[in-house]
């Protein structure tokens, strides 16, 4: 199995980590677990919209965001053409490498 490099793109500049693919965490458990200001109020239900991410890199690699995602994601003042819950992604083998910007609240 191979790792999942994620590029979190801020003002400050970016930063790379690389996460297990085996654990099958989802992209927020592991933005949180590295310290970034992710509230996942819901905690990673897809019904509150806290953990939202815009995919630079990698988005059509990804699934399908699902209907209840997407009507979370509808709610969303600053929504883009690529944007996801970071809590419905989840890190595993057949996932690419991505590149992100956090969005979500606290952000």
């Amino acid at each position: 199995m191979s790792d999942i490099k994620v590029t979190v793109k801020s003002d400050d500049g970016e930063k790379q980590h690389v996460f297990p693919s085996e654990m099958g965490l989802s992209l927020m458990e592991c933005l949180k677990a590295e310290g970034y200001d992710i509230l996942a109020t819901c905690g990673g239900m897809a019904l509150c919209a806290t953990c939202h991410v815009e995919i630079l890199e990698g988005y059509n690699q990804l699934s399908e965001p699902s209907s209840d995602e997407w009507a979370m994601l509808d709610t969303l003042p600053n929504i883009t053409p690529t944007s996801r819950l970071s809590c419905q992604i989840k890190l595993n083998e057949n996932c690419p490498d991505l590149k992100i910007i956090i969005r979500g609240e606290g952000q």
